[in-house]
């Protein structure tokens, strides 16, 4: 982290004064820490190929090689549009965004690895808020975030596929193509294809974590601002069971459930 200096116009005389100043330039750089907006780590943190670990854990989970090709903007930009439909929702508090927890997460191919739909709405209803109402506006919140980040991710999940429908023909007119280019081309056709399918099965799990918090909210706290809860899921179930490009599957899906 850059060091941070504060302009100083009068000379300091007395102790007091000097440690008063330390307090604040303290202060200052641990708030320049600080998380970004919605409890995610601050930009400061990132860097453009920080999501690359994505693609790489989606084939390893399978026992297939990821690609040592680089990047292009389009697949990164799928990598960074994915991450947030695939971390569990409302999964890190804001606190620790202080600390820049961000962290890989397993693909769900990987049969260690157990989805607990009662969850999210543990942690909604157990977490301390100071009404009922606030919780369910944590879940509408969730659930609109959800749908905003819907369209962006198809839309550039939908250019990736397409380019690498290209690629793949494009591989019997290469000249001179090496094993390892050719592989390396598959693997990273692979690795899109995962992503898109790693996201449609995560969407599947939250509609149903939100489902159930739902339910459990309305039992313990009944609210009209169900009603908007449940139109909003009601909604992203349906974008969900229609989305704009499904990719071919390169596995089945991952179905192993708890709760």
């Amino acid at each position: 982290m850059p060091d941070t200096f504060l302009p100083i116009r009068t000379r300091l005389r007395s102790r007091t004064s000097a440690s008063l100043l330390t307090l604040f330039a303290t202060g200052a750089v641990l708030a320049g820490c600080s998380g970004g907006d919605f409890g995610r780590t601050r930009q400061d943190f990132l860097n453009d190929d920080m999501h690359r670990w994505m693609g790489v854990e989606a084939t390893g989970s399978l026992g297939l090689p990821s690609s040592q090709f680089q990047l292009t903007d389009n697949e990164r930009q799928l990598r960074d549009l994915a991450y947030p439909l695939i971390e569990p929702p409302h999964s890190r508090p804001a606190w620790k965004s202080v600390f820049g927890d961000y962290q890989p997460l397993p693909a769900p191919w990987r049969q260690r690895v157990l989805f607990d739909r009662t969850a999210y709405g543990r942690l909604l209803i157990d977490e301390p808020h100071r009404s009922h109402a606030s919780r369910y506006a944590q879940l509408i919140d969730d659930v609109r975030d959800d749908l905003t980040r819907f369209e962006p991710f198809y839309a550039t999940a939908i250019q990736v596929i397409d380019l690498d429908k290209k690629r793949n023909t494009s591989l019997a007119h290469v000249s001179q193509l090496s094993p390892p280019e050719h592989a390396d081309a598959v693997a990273r056709m692979q690795e899109n294809t995962l992503i898109v399918q790693w996201v449609q099965q995560c969407l599947e799990r939250r509609i149903s974590s939100y489902r159930w918090a739902l339910e459990r909210l309305v039992i313990q706290a009944p609210d009209n601002m169900a009603s908007d809860a449940d139109r909003l899921i009601g909604e992203l179930a349906a974008r969900a069971a229609h989305p704009p490009i499904v990719g071919q599957p390169v596995v089945g899906p991952a179905l192993t459930t708890r709760g």
